[in-house]
């Protein structure tokens, strides 16, 4: 494992079509096994191919695993931005578009199980991960979210419905009372939540929100 954690996910010189298949493969066998128990033999038979061509992609199983860790991020990440795009972009109503922007945000986390399934993995084996792979997660996710979301508050409260002196800060607070909140009662979308639990928690998020920051 030493030096694995710095090693930069690669091409490989196969067939695009094989490398998927490993990747998808990855993220079942990690989900489903955890970090440690999982290996390139269970996830070579669950993607129908030799370990021979996993090799042909990837160094070994840090590599493999810090790959599929970051691309279910990106994932997530461009989902998020286009709700932002959908909800922040035009203000009509500033309380019902932050409850309509958290609220879908929340149904996307139960839209990627397989990514969030991986994250509890991040969670469960924190200290058997290579410390590279989980800080270039972190950044990737969770530990930026904020800044993703602060220009678009920004840009609101430039019309003057939200006040406050820091935007970063202000976008940390929103989704703490909104996103993660959810995210520690479902356990990282383990357990689903209704409707009716998920319309309460982001209404009740929003409205601590606006009392703080509302112009």
């Amino acid at each position: 494992m030493d030096g694995a954690g710095t090693a930069t996910p690669r091409r490989g010189n196969g067939m695009p079509e094989k490398r998927r298949a490993i990747t998808a493969a990855a993220r079942v066998v990690f989900g489903r096994e955890g970090y440690a128990r999982a290996t390139l033999d269970a996830i070579a038979t669950e993607a129908g191919v030799s370990k021979r061509t996993i090799y042909n992609h990837f160094t070994d199983k840090d590599e493999l695993f810090r790959l599929v860790a970051l691309e279910g991020a990106d994932e997530v990440t461009d989902t998020i931005h286009a709700l932002m795009e959908r909800h922040l972009r035009k203000i009509l109503d500033l309380e019902e578009d932050l409850v309509a922007f958290g609220v879908d945000r929340v149904r996307a986390v139960f839209d990627f199980p397989d990514h969030y399934a991986l994250v509890r993995v991040l969670q469960a084996e924190v200290t058997r991960l290579p410390a590279a792979t989980l800080e270039t997660w972190r950044l990737a996710g969770p530990a930026t979210a904020h800044l993703r979301l602060a220009p678009y508050l920004r840009a609101i409260a430039d019309r003057g419905l939200l006040a406050f002196a820091d935007a970063d800060q202000a976008a940390n607070h929103f989704n703490l009372l909104t996103i993660t909140d959810v995210l520690q009662r479902s356990f990282y979308g383990a357990i689903p939540l209704t409707e009716t639990e998920i319309d309460t928690v982001v209404g009740q998020g929003v409205a601590a929100f606006l009392r703080v920051y509302g112009a």
